[in-house]
């Protein structure tokens, strides 16, 4: 099983943005609303192995600079065992950003991780299909991924080739933002994490029904509604300079040990105030 174990402790640290914090994946039980993969990963780990505990410093909007200037110093004293990290997504989306700048921070950031000593976990970007419009920034996402795959043979860490993952080309996997992963689609990566690690689990990819065939008419109503409701209010967002992550912390700031029978959300009803640390959460 991944993660080295240093001194007796197995602690994994999960870091990022709102891949990583759960957004999708909605629950209003825990911290910040969400669950997510990195949450399912941690649960799994505990019920293979004894001990294991658990931080996920991440936090949805964040850009590459922010993960690196908030999480990584919080990370490097938690000293990990496992560590996970999927940052840059959101600067890819930004019109200015030069992605020669982008991976040299990346690279940076990553190498640091990697002198932890820790099973270091890297993830690819999807090429999530979400307007025409975007297709120029596949340049970017396939720049960005081309560097991780060689970082992480270079690094020998556990690489999630997310971009080659056929099963997200289904919708169903995909809130209805269509950027962020939904419930099913944060189990089946989380699946996939967990096969990459080597740790046993019995989850299972859902049956799925063929999706029913919409009408012109149904088409374009979606296609509205999801303007109105996703698009129109990030422009807003962007105009005002601000994000969805300003007023979150980080859903499990100190390691948590998870508990193996009932998972996170055992250990939620057992310690309150792990949902009264954080200012709320924003769907």
């Amino acid at each position: 099983m991944a993660g080295s174990v240093r001194e007796g402790r197995r602690r994994f640290v999960a870091l990022g943005d709102s891949f990583t914090e759960g957004v999708g994946d909605w629950n209003p039980g825990l911290p910040n609303g969400v669950r997510g993969w990195a949450d399912r990963v941690a649960e799994k780990l505990a019920k293979a192995e004894k001990g294991w505990e658990y931080a996920n410093l991440a936090i949805r909007s964040k850009r590459l600079r922010q993960i690196v200037d908030e999480q990584l110093e919080p990370a490097l004293a938690l000293e990990p065992t496992l560590v996970s990290v999927y940052a840059g997504g959101n600067d890819i989306l930004d019109v200015g950003t030069s992605m020669d700048q982008l991976l040299g921070e990346y690279e940076d950031f990553v190498r640091r991780l990697a002198a932890t000593g820790a099973t270091l976990v890297l993830f690819t970007g999807y090429d999530v299909k979400v307007n025409p419009l975007l297709e120029p920034l596949k340049r970017r996402n396939w720049q960005y991924n081309g560097r991780v795959r060689e970082l992480a043979r270079e690094l020998d860490a556990v690489l999630v080739d997310y971009w080659c993952f056929d099963e997200f080309a289904d919708k169903r996997l995909w809130d209805a933002d269509r950027l962020h992963m939904s419930k099913a689609g944060h189990k089946v990566l989380a699946r996939q994490v967990l096969d990459h690690l080597g740790v046993p689990h019995r989850m299972k990819t859902k049956e799925w029904e063929p999706p029913l065939r919409r009408t012109p008419r149904e088409w374009a109503g979606a296609q509205r509604a999801w303007v109105r409701d996703w698009v129109v209010p990030l422009i807003g967002r962007k105009l005002r300079g601000v994000t969805l992550g300003d007023s979150l912390s980080p859903r499990w700031p100190e390691p948590v040990k998870v508990p193996r029978q009932g998972g996170l959300r055992r250990y939620v009803e057992k310690h309150p105030e792990a949902l009264a640390r954080t200012p709320g959460w924003v769907g």
